[in-house]
């Protein structure tokens, strides 16, 4: 593995702990968050899991799809096969009957990755899911639990600054960077890529540093080679991926997208009263959420430009794929 050297110092320092830990790793889609998890716990995963994809075409049908899922992965298991779960009340209390039952005293880790798309409209899960921690897996001392997500602003208003019943519950957050400059170079020599240093700082202007994106790049091309044939090609890998990054980190991707696209337009980007002037957006909370979405994942900073009053914020698009999507490729 690239980098993550702290990260898996901390994941296995927990691990070897001998009491009940609450992982929550969070970061931007494609940056590496499973792959982090699965070589770091190879072989010692008891349980693992991964939500589905928000299906906005079937969305009275997706709690159903996500309980008849994870039901089909507790059986994967070994659990016994029997009443398939109605809620996720029911859910979490044939995870717990299953740990239980094959318990040898040994460390237990549970994985749930894209947990936020477990949480669809009306479903409880997080009702239920508190249940199940505060009730059973924070009393047991040989219990590890691991939650991964690409929506950063759901981990972190429903897990790690809740105020209800999941209040300081988690014990360890890992917000996954994307790779930096060296670590970069590391992972292109790696796949047998030669990239001058002048190349490698190109790429990092259009893939961000994100490993999914880089293992596109084949090292029997040039660098603007590589980009024309994973970008611009007619079946280019990452034509779609724009859209499908949205969809996957965002309920109202359109929203978001709306206000990212005008945030290109300018480098310095924009506060929030002239967002909502050019976008014709009316005042309230969904603009407010959705700009504090787009900070949490990472797609945009506020900050305060040089000169102007702290009550003057500014919102500036600093996502390079993004950049490069709405300057370039749309």
């Amino acid at each position: 593995m690239i980098g993550r050297r702290k990260e898996i110092r901390e994941l296995n320092k927990l691990y070897d702990r001998s009491c009940a830990e609450f992982v929550a790793i969070y970061g931007r889609r494609r940056v590496g968050k499973t792959f982090l998890v699965d070589e770091t716990f190879a072989g010692r995963i008891t349980f693992r899991h991964a939500g589905l994809a928000p299906d906005v075409s079937d969305a009275k049908g997706q709690l159903k799809k996500q309980l008849e899922h994870f039901y089909k992965s507790l059986l994967l298991h070994g659990m016994t096969e029997g009443a398939k779960p109605k809620s996720w009340f029911d859910a979490f209390f044939l995870l717990e009957k299953h740990l239980q039952k094959i318990d040898d005293g040994s460390r237990q880790l549970v994985f749930i990755d894209e947990m936020p798309w477990l949480d669809t409209p009306r479903s409880s899960f997080v009702q239920a899911f508190e249940g199940f921690w505060n009730t059973w897996a924070c009393h047991r001392k040989n219990f590890m639990l691991v939650v991964c997500g690409s929506a950063n602003s759901w981990i972190l208003d429903n897990l790690i600054n809740d105020h209800g019943g999941l209040y300081d519950r988690v014990t360890c957050e890992i917000k996954l960077a994307p790779f930096t400059l060296a670590e970069c170079e590391e992972f292109y020599k790696s796949n047998n890529v030669r990239l001058s240093r002048y190349d490698i700082v190109q790429s990092y202007m259009v893939f961000g540093g994100i490993p999914y994106y880089m293992r596109y790049v084949d090292g029997e091309f040039s660098l603007a080679q590589n980009i024309d044939n994973i970008v611009f090609a007619k079946n280019a890998k990452l034509k779609d991926e724009y859209d499908r990054l949205f969809a996957s980190v965002f309920a109202n991707p359109e929203c978001e997208k709306s206000i990212v696209n005008l945030l290109s337009k300018n480098n310095a980007g924009y506060t929030r009263k002239e967002i909502i002037e050019k976008l014709h957006l009316s005042e309230g909370a969904g603009i407010s959420k959705g700009l504090k979405a787009l900070v949490a994942s990472d797609f945009a900073v506020k900050y305060v430009p040089f000169g102007f009053s702290r009550r003057e914020p500014h919102y500036k698009l600093t996502d390079p794929f993004c950049i490069f999507y709405l300057r370039f490729l749309k």
